[in-house]
């Protein structure tokens, strides 16, 4: 479940316009549809990178990057580019101590999204975003717009409004954004490394499977009726990294609305509480525990949870650390399957 940012007042045109002076750095326009630190070898420039039809050249690695979603500033982290970093906004979750202290040497401009005022107070030569919701006139502005202003503006394409844009989910796409955003930045080795690092952890979670038999609720959130993990999304693919079943996977998308009658007749071995800033994974297990008829369910009287965070079940660089964090639970749990 993504919490919808609170719009904010838009910025005159005429502001926007001043943040011209990093014009010359990139260009952009519409068209058709723990990390170690990387070293400093560059792209040749000038790159060009797409994602939901809208096209970005950036003719020398920006310096001035300002990051919009935790997911965003969650793969910059990752590639070891922090130092390119000139601010970020709205988390969901905790960053991972791996990269924390990256993450605190860099200026939050807003616990949420921030305003134009604040962006453009810092001074960006690049932006990037997860949600598309960043790009509204009253956050960031249009990429159109800050493209016009020098500013290349990048959306991951998860994030992308249509549903025709956005890739089917995949390590695989979720790699490729990888790639685009470490080739825009300047350093498309670092992309690689995290890749093949990523690749062969992937590889012993699927080998270990250790949710294999097992029939695993993912709870999203929601009381009335639960938001839950559907069969094509990141808690589809943790589920399948670990070989667990998810009992919602003949729902289509990344998250749906399930049912507390189709959960009570599926009686999974495991639940799967997210953990969220808005909807903490606590919240949800005193719901379960408290209520007369969930409490009957075998993994409620049992105590049989994981918990995963928000962060890990997007797609993103934190979906296999969360494949791996829920095999491990799933291995305290001792079940078998």
């Amino acid at each position: 479940m993504i919490r919808r940012p609170v719009l904010r007042p838009t910025l005159p045109a005429a502001l926007l316009a001043a943040v011209v002076s990093t014009s010359g750095l990139l260009s952009g326009c519409t068209g058709a549809p723990a990390a170690e630190s990387a070293p400093h070898t560059s792209a040749e420039p000038p790159v060009t990178v797409t994602s939901c039809g809208h096209e970005v050249t950036v003719a020398e690695p920006p310096t001035d990057v300002v990051t919009l979603n935790q997911g965003a500033t969650e793969v910059v982290l990752a590639l070891g580019l922090a130092d390119q970093l000139a601010g970020t906004a709205y988390l969901d979750d905790a960053v991972p101590g791996k990269w924390r202290a990256a993450y605190d040497a860099v200026p939050v401009l807003s616990a949420e999204y921030p305003t134009n005022e604040q962006l453009l107070a810092a001074r960006p030569d690049f932006v990037y975003a997860s949600y598309a919701s960043a790009f509204e006139p009253a956050v960031a502005g249009t990429q159109e717009d800050l493209a016009a202003a020098g500013v290349g503006a990048y959306l991951s394409p998860f994030g992308c409004p249509e549903a025709e844009d956005r890739p089917g989910a995949s390590f695989e796409a979720v790699w490729d954004e990888v790639a685009d955003v470490a080739t825009a930045l300047g350093h498309p080795e670092a992309a690689e490394r995290l890749r093949d690092q990523q690749g062969e952890q992937l590889a012993d979670l699927r080998s270990a499977a250790a949710g294999e038999g097992l029939d695993v609720l993912w709870w999203d959130g929601g009381t009335k009726s639960p938001n839950v993990g559907a069969g094509d999304g990141g808690p589809q693919l943790v589920l399948d990294a670990v070989g667990a079943t998810n009992v919602f996977a003949d729902l289509p998308g990344s998250w749906a609305e399930g049912s507390w009658e189709d959960v009570l007749s599926a009686d999974p071995d495991v639940i799967v509480l997210v953990d969220a800033a808005w909807d903490p994974a606590a919240d949800k297990r005193a719901y379960l525990e408290s209520d007369p008829v969930l409490q009957g369910l075998t993994a409620v009287r049992e105590q049989r949870y994981a918990v995963v965070p928000f962060s890990a079940s997007t797609a993103g660089v934190r979906l296999v650390d969360g494949a791996a964090a829920l095999a491990a639970q799933l291995d305290e749990l001792g079940l078998d399957g």
